[in-house]
Order: structure tokens, then sequence, then C-alpha cells
């Protein structure tokens, strides 16, 4: 880790060497890792002390962290996630709360909260985060960063610890769209369907999720970019409703996450932080009927969304429902929050698709991203569009 850790990003193992190639597409680039992926010469906590107690020293590095290796760029340490990685608040009991320097009243979302709060602080140039329900996308329009969801599967998660894996997503950070494109080069490679030209479509039920004073900061932004690729075409998203996504969306996270760590919780009564105790214990609580209607309703709901986008549809709608919750605000209004991003983020986590928050818009003297949402594989379309817009942006 960097002997200067300000934002308390970084968790402090010591130091072993990890190897890099001398040249590349990525070489002088520094990178962080969320600790749930494994680095030979570290151990990979999870954040939690038992997980962390039975880890060992690991062997091999994750082939994710290879490959940016390989490219060149200089790995300088792992960086602090949420407990168990089942968080959105970028607080964790055991580990603390790394800082947003892009709004350092204010939290930095997780669980992905040390990779963007090394990123933010320019610790590092990148960092790798996971997104299951949001632990990419929240922590980047909260910190000011680019941040993608990645099409379920297109990038790798071997070598990597689970939450829920039919949503988890290998994610990453950086603060400019050139360094996001390098990165992007090397962790997706090209298209197999690239979007040709954009259809941009304007999903007014999403918008109306989101306050109004962070729709009315986030309209500049959305104007930018339909002046370069054209006006949006009003859509709805919502398949029945918010509510019926959001509760189908948290059944199918929560009895994976229960199947990933359930054991472990109870076989070693681990002792689990605020919001993260309760998350799974409701997730103990899911029935094998809500999960058969869950699973059946994402089905639809993955169907009506591929039709909706067609090849070349990008919805243009918020990344989250505000700015980033001020550090002082209390657990029941975080978790309120929390359930109201998640209505916004599970579009993405139910269908699988991809997504891109762009760092567009402030209010109130805090980060607001902007998202670009896109057919499954056009990841690195959506990449080169968030490029060009960078450049146009005023």
């Amino acid at each position: 880790m960097p002997l200067h850790d300000p934002v308390h990003a970084f968790v402090p193992y010591p130091e072993a060497e990890v190897p890099r190639a001398a040249t590349g597409p990525l070489a002088g680039l520094d990178f962080g890792v969320k600790d749930l992926f494994d680095v030979a010469g570290y151990p990979t906590g999870g954040g939690h002390p038992v997980v962390l107690a039975m880890s060992g020293i690991k062997t091999r590095t994750a082939p994710t962290v290879q490959r940016l290796l390989e490219a060149g760029a200089r790995f300088v340490g792992k960086t602090v996630t949420d407990e168990l990685a089942f968080s959105m608040n970028g607080d964790n009991a055991h580990f603390g709360a790394p800082l947003n320097s892009a709004a350092p009243q204010r939290i930095t979302g997780g669980s992905s909260s040390g990779s963007a709060a090394a990123v933010a602080a320019g610790l590092c140039d990148l960092a790798l985060g996971t997104d299951t329900g949001g632990s990419v996308r929240a922590p980047a329009s909260h910190c000011g960063l680019y941040g993608l969801r990645p099409t379920h599967g297109r990038v790798s998660l071997q070598g990597a610890l689970d939450l829920a894996p039919s949503c988890d997503t290998c994610g990453w950070f950086s603060r400019d769209a050139d360094t996001f494109d390098r990165v992007a080069e090397v962790l997706l490679g090209a298209d197999a369907r690239p979007l040709t030209q954009a259809r941009l479509l304007w999903p007014q039920d999403v918008w109306a999720l989101a306050e109004p004073a962070a729709v009315q900061a986030l309209q500049p932004a959305a104007d930018r970019v339909q002046a370069l690729l054209g006006p949006a075409t009003p859509v709805s998203v919502a398949l029945e409703d918010f509510d019926a996504m959001y509760w189908h969306f948290r059944a199918i996270q929560g009895r994976e996450a229960w199947q990933t760590d359930g054991p472990l919780i109870e076989r070693h009564a681990l002792v689990l932080g605020p919001g993260v105790a309760e998350r799974f214990a409701w997730s103990r609580s899911v029935t094998d009927e809500q999960v058969l209607q869950a699973r059946a309703f994402r089905q639809r709901f993955s169907s009506h969304l591929a039709r909706l986008l067609g090849h070349d549809g990008v919805l243009l709608m918020p990344t989250m429902p505000d700015i980033a919750p001020l550090r002082a605000a209390g657990e029941a209004s975080l978790e309120d929050y929390r359930n109201r991003a998640i209505r916004l983020l599970c579009i993405a986590g139910l269908a699988g698709l991809p997504q891109l928050s762009m760092p567009l818009a402030r209010r109130d003297g805090a980060p607001l991203g902007l998202s670009l949402l896109a057919p499954a594989g056009s990841d690195r379309s959506l990449v080169a569009l968030a490029r060009q817009l960078s450049a146009h942006a005023g």
C-alpha cells in the first residue's frame, strides 16, 4: 500500500512484490485492487476479519488482475471493501470508512469504497471493483469517477470472492475517460456486436425516481449528450413497477448471498456490522417460492429490455437518485437511500446489461453521475461513447 494514504483506501497489508511487464498499453499507470481479488503474495480479506484469518497468503493472482499486470500497470495495493461486499455505504464496521475526497462530508458508497476513494484521491490511476447491486456505479457517481458495470460475465471474476454469482460483475474506476478507455482495451477487447450508431432513449419512469434537484443538476449534461448523439426518445423501462423489480432483484441477490456466505456466518457466528447483519438475516428468510417468482420475472424483464433496446438503443439515465448522503446520516437514512437507489440500479442487474456512469454533473459541490445503459456485449462501444462525450464536455 502507499506510504501516504490520507483517505484510508488501502488495507494495510505488508508489501509484497507483484511483478509486471516492463512495457505495454497500461505502462505508467498505477492500480489498486478491491480486497475480493486474489493477488499472489497477499491474503484476500473480503472485508471481514474471519475471512482474512482463513485466507492465507495467495499463490495465484486473479486472471483479471494479471491482465492489468501483463499490460504494464503497476499494482500498488489492495483496497478496502464493505463487509463481504454486501453494502452500498462504504463504511466497514471492522476496517473503517474510506474518505470521499471529491465530497469530504459525504460517503464514498460501497462496496468498492476503497477502490473509488483511492482513485478519487489520486493515489492510483485506476482500480478494480465489483458490482452486484451497484457497487461500482454508486461510488463512481458519489466520487466523481468513470465506472462500468460490464455485461454479466464479460470480465472474469475467477480468483475473486463471490457474493451473488448471477449478479456479480467486475468493473473499474478512473478519473478520466482516456485512462478508462485504455483499460477497456485490455479488459474488454472488441465488441462482438458494436454500437455503430447509438439511438438515445429517455426512460421517463427512471428519471422520476431521482430527486428533482438531481434531475435539474443533470439536465445540462443530458442536453450535451443529446446535442452530440441526437435527441432521446421517451420510453418506459419498468416491468410491472419498480417495487416489483426491487423485490425480485433482492430475492435473487439475497438467496445467492446466503448460499455464498451463510454457512460461514453460521459456522463461525460472524459478528456483522449495521445494515450488513440485517441484510443477511433477511436473505436467510427468502423462500423458494420467492426465488422461483423472481427468476421468472428476471427472464421476462430481460426480454422486455432487450426488445426495448434492440441492437442500438442506449438509455440515458441518472446513475443514482441523488448526490452521496452525508457521512453523519443515520443508519436508517442510509438504508432508505440504498433502497431507493436499488430501484435504479437493479435495471442493469436484473438484465445483465452494461451500464457506464460518467462524472458529468455536480450539485451542492458534490459529484453526480449520468449513465449510459446499452445492449448486452456493447461495453466497449459504451466506453468509446463516454470518451467522445468527455471530449465535448463543456
